[in-house]
C-alpha cells in the first residue's frame, strides 16, 4: 500500500441508472478502500448530504439527487492489474453461464467473493481484471468464503437492479443448497422460521444467533439422502440473511458438517476423524427469469471433488 491520502469532496448527481439504490451501497461503491464502519460513521455524523440535507443509510436515492461524498483519509489500495495464471484459469473453468448481461460462476470453497479483511483479491476483483471490457461488474448476491457453488455477477447496472428487486421481493429467484448435516434429520421438519440476529465482533467476525430481537427468517428443507450418522439436505432459503442456512441447521440440532463457526467441538472432532476437510454447504442451483431476455434459466453447479468423495465414503441408509 502507498502512503495515506485524502480524498477531495465530491458532489455527484444520481443518474436514472442508480435510482432506487440505498445510500450506503451507493457510497461504498464510490469510496473504494473505505471500511464499511467508516461509511456508516460519516453518514451518522452528517458529513454525507443528500440535496444539502442529512440522510439515513437506508435512504433510497432518486434520479437527480445531489450526493455530497466527504473527504475521508484512507490508505490507498494498490491497483490490481494482474491475476495469477492459475487463479484466472480456475475462474474461467468455473464459469457456468455467460452472456452480455450476466456471468454465473461455480465459486470454489475457500475463495472470497470480494477482497477485504486481509484478502486483497476476491472473485469480483479477479473477474474485473479477467474481463476488462466489462466496465462495471457487480456481485448480485454473496456466498461465504467456505461455501461453494453458483454465484451471479451482473455486467450491467440495470440487470443488477432487476435481480436485486427479485431477491428483495423473495420471488423470482429460487436458490437451492446441498447441506450435509450431522445425525438423522427428522422427516417431519420441512422448515425452520427462527428469527436471526447478526452481531459483529471487534475483530470484524460476524456471528449470527437465533433471537426474538432478530429479523424474520425462513428456510425450507427436504431430504436428499440419508447416511450412517449424516443427512444430505436440500435447503431453500426463502429469506436471505447472513449465515441463515448454517444457523437454522444448528438451531434444529443438526449443524452442517465442518462448520467451525456453529458446530460443536464434538461434531468437529467427529468430522475430523471421518476425514471431512471443508464446510459441506454448496449452492447447488439458481432458477430465475433472465431480466433482459425473459428466458427461464436453471443454472446448476456440480460438487467439487472433496465434497463428492466424502459423500461416496459414507454408508447409505435406506
Amino acid at each position: 500500500m502507498s502512503e495515506s491520502s485524502k480524498r477531495e469532496v465530491i458532489f455527484e448527481e444520481v443518474s436514472l441508472d442508480y435510482a432506487g439504490q440505498r445510500l450506503d451501497n451507493f457510497l461504498m461503491s464510490r469510496m473504494k478502500g473505505v471500511p464499511k464502519s467508516m461509511v456508516y460513521r460519516v453518514i451518522r455524523k452528517g458529513e454525507v448530504r443528500v440535496n444539502k440535507g442529512r440522510s439515513k443509510p437506508e435512504y433510497k436515492l432518486k434520479a437527480g439527487d445531489l450526493v455530497r461524498i466527504p473527504p475521508v483519509r484512507v490508505k490507498e489500495e494498490a491497483k490490481i492489474e494482474n491475476v495469477p495464471d492459475k487463479l484466472a484459469h480456475d475462474i474461467e473453468s468455473a464459469i457456468l453461464f455467460e452472456d452480455d448481461y450476466l456471468i454465473a460462476v461455480n465459486k470454489p470453497r475457500g475463495m472470497a467473493v470480494h477482497g477485504g479483511s486481509g484478502i486483497s483479491l476476491g472473485l469480483i476483483e479477479a473477474l474485473r481484471v479477467i474481463r476488462p471490457d466489462c466496465k462495471r461488474l457487480e456481485l448480485v448476491h454473496r456466498l461465504d468464503r467456505d461455501t461453494s457453488g453458483v454465484i451471479l455477477v451482473a455486467k450491467k447496472r440495470s440487470v443488477l437492479v432487476a435481480l436485486h428487486a427479485m431477491l428483495q421481493k423473495k420471488s423470482g429467484i429460487q436458490k437451492q443448497y446441498w447441506a450435509l448435516v450431522y445425525g438423522g434429520w427428522p422427516k417431519h421438519m420441512s422448515e425452520v422460521t427462527a428469527p436471526l440476529l447478526k452481531n459483529e465482533l471487534q475483530s470484524g467476525e460476524r456471528i449470527v444467533r437465533v433471537s426474538q430481537q432478530g429479523k424474520p427468517c425462513h428456510t425450507r428443507y427436504s431430504l436428499e439422502r440419508r447416511f450412517d450418522g449424516y443427512t444430505l439436505l436440500n435447503a431453500e432459503p426463502v429469506t436471505g440473511r447472513t449465515h441463515q442456512i448454517r444457523v437454522h441447521c444448528q438451531f434444529a440440532g443438526h449443524s452442517i458438517v465442518g462448520d467451525e463457526k456453529y458446530a460443536t467441538d464434538d461434531e468437529l472432532k467427529q468430522a475430523k476423524i471421518a476425514g471431512a476437510k471443508r464446510l459441506f454447504l454448496h449452492a447447488k442451483s439458481l432458477r430465475f427469469i433472465h431480466p433482459q431476455t425473459n428466458e427461464k434459466l436453471t443454472i446448476e453447479a456440480p460438487l467439487d471433488s472433496v465434497y463428492e468423495s466424502f459423500l461416496k465414503s459414507l454408508a447409505p441408509v435406506n
